[in-house]
């Protein structure tokens, strides 16, 4: 539940920052306000801000030419930084497990719990065990304090720092909505990371980061040739966009290669939770993020899992203000942009179910 005006969505990544601003009508979502700017290499490695300054610098040109004026802002971390747990607990009030939660982080989470953050929400309660599920999220305070002073820095106001994961789920549950008799896998592919997010019974019941995505790919395409790590990045959008001979040859074959690597990964994490879980069998995985537009990628996590593979576009459901966002970014990169839209799904004043 929640109320006010929405925050401007701010996606700190690896290779980019996405920003957008999303108005919530009678509706749905609009968007209004959307902007993409490249960061210079090694800028973040392993989720750690290497050059401040050439975010800040991002920022601060992003928001002038998306010509977004509202200072607050919701970021998001992921990767090691982050764990995330499905625990279980006895029954007990809101007070007392705010009381309680700590002691209870402390006997899951491998950090020292001096050196966290810890959130949690309630998935179920089962009064007739004496139990309740909890989703346990920790989330290192170095890292947190890095990325708001980053925004601070560049005159913003983050009120709200969250999971990539989750924002991807918000979206999705606004888009399609969340089957409550499903179990299906949504894979956020960017350009370092894989963000897989299992939900069963209507709830997040497993998350993992993947440390692998598009850079890898480019990377792969950089050595077999022998060209600039620019050069094989234009290879490979080439590649996903299909021109015909727009690339060498062996191209395709070294994303073939990689998109069935990254794959591998993905399958041992879906066949964990099967095995862990209780769970029969995955009813669906939904591919998104910038890697989700190779073809081979879908492909490549069909044919290892042997279950219904759909690449999903992050804007099925919001409306666009043609005057002021730009087309052709839209068109080319949008599924770059679902945890940037989640993000702009928050508020600037939301209450704890």
């Amino acid at each position: 539940m929640s109320e006010g005006k929405n925050l401007v969505g701010v996606d700190i990544g690896s290779s980019s920052i996405k920003v957008c601003q999303l108005k919530e009508g009678r509706k749905g979502y609009g968007l209004v306000r959307l902007g993409y700017a490249p960061l210079p290499p090694q800028t973040i490695v392993d989720g750690h801000v290497m050059n401040s300054q050439a975010v800040i610098e991002g920022l601060n040109r992003l928001f002038a030419e998306a010509k977004i004026k509202q200072k607050e802002v919701a970021l998001s971390i992921s990767g090691q930084a982050v764990i995330i747990r499905k625990i279980t607990v006895p029954m007990m009030t809101a007070a007392e497990l705010d009381e309680q939660i700590q002691w209870e982080a402390e006997q899951h989470i491998p950090f020292d719990i001096k050196d966290v953050h810890v959130d949690y929400e309630v998935l179920r309660r089962r009064p007739e065990a004496g139990q309740m599920d909890l989703l346990l999220v920790a989330a290192k305070r170095d890292e947190i304090n890095d990325y708001t002073q980053i925004a601070k820095s560049a005159k913003l106001k983050p009120l709200v720092v969250d999971i990539d994961a989750f924002t991807v789920q918000n979206l999705f549950e606004m888009n399609r909505g969340i089957p409550p008799d499903q179990t299906f896998a949504i894979i956020n592919v960017g350009a370092s990371l894989a963000s897989i997010n299992i939900v069963s019974r209507g709830a997040s019941a497993f998350t993992r980061d993947i440390a692998n995505g598009g850079n890898y790919i480019t990377e792969q395409i950089q050595k077999q040739l022998g060209v600039p790590f620019e050069q094989a990045e234009e290879f490979k959008c080439a590649s996903a966009t299909g021109g015909p001979g727009s690339v060498p040859a062996l191209v395709p074959q070294v994303i073939d290669a990689v998109c069935d690597s990254i794959a591998g990964e993905i399958q041992r994490s879906l066949d964990f939770f099967l095995a862990t879980s209780g769970e029969a069998e995955m009813d669906r995985i939904f591919l998104t993020g910038g890697t989700s537009m190779l073809p081979s990628l879908a492909a490549a996590v069909g044919r290892r899992s042997r279950v219904a593979v759909e690449v999903i576009q992050p804007m099925e459901k919001i409306s666009i203000d043609a005057k002021e966002v730009n087309p052709q970014l839209i068109q080319t990169r949008a599924a770059q942009f679902c945890v940037a839209l989640g993000l702009g799904m928050r508020k600037d004043r939301e209450k704890r179910l």
